[in-house]
């Protein structure tokens, strides 16, 4: 199963070394790691993406809070989350092939970033599935070269309780029952 782990860490030098030597050390399987400065400049926000079951992810866990440099860490891959990444990707395209590629970016709203004689460039942001099925439908054309950053993600805001759902009572209180309306039959004052 895939796991998408978020870390806050210390911006310091060596801390991205420390961290994947520690996952390499242990045989761990990363899949991506991206890192990037928060909003205080002493702080790093790292994304891990690895595949395991629950139990070496559980390891994973423990084995990265036991480094001094860590502050959090989160697995989105149990709540709410968002996940993006960037691809770069270069497919042949002659004759036809350019406004077949031109389509089917334009239905996932990448965008071409470079046309050549004998090739096409495109950028495509989204979450990692769409960049998969992207992927797939520009296989045929025959890809030439392919980058792509690796998963950043963040937990979801927590959202506000739906108020059409109705109000929950305050625990230990009982829901009061809403005031009758006069009937038709009911005195005028």
């Amino acid at each position: 199963m895939k796991h998408v782990l978020s870390m806050l860490v210390e911006n310091r030098q060596g801390v991205l070394a420390r961290i994947s030597g520690l996952l390499s050390g242990r045989g761990y399987n990363v899949e991506s790691i991206t890192a990037g400065v928060t909003t205080d400049p002493t702080v790093s926000r790292l994304t891990l993406s690895c595949t395991g079951d629950d139990a070496v992810v559980e390891q994973i866990k423990k084995q990265l809070n036991r480094l001094i440099d860590v502050i959090k860490v989160t697995e989105l891959s149990s709540v709410p989350s968002m996940n993006r990444e960037l691809m770069l990707i270069k497919v042949n395209a002659q004759g036809a092939q350019r406004g077949e590629i031109f389509q089917v970016a334009d239905v996932f709203k990448a965008q071409v970033m470079d046309v050549g004689h004998d090739t096409m460039a495109v950028e495509l942001t989204g979450s990692p599935d769409k960049i998969e099925d992207f992927l797939a439908l520009l296989k045929p054309y025959g890809i030439v070269e392919i980058a792509r950053s690796g998963i950043v993600a963040m937990e979801r805001s927590k959202k506000m309780p739906d108020p059409a759902a109705g109000a929950q009572p305050a625990p230990g209180t009982a829901a009061q029952p809403a005031p009758a309306e006069p009937g038709p039959d009911a005195p005028q004052h």
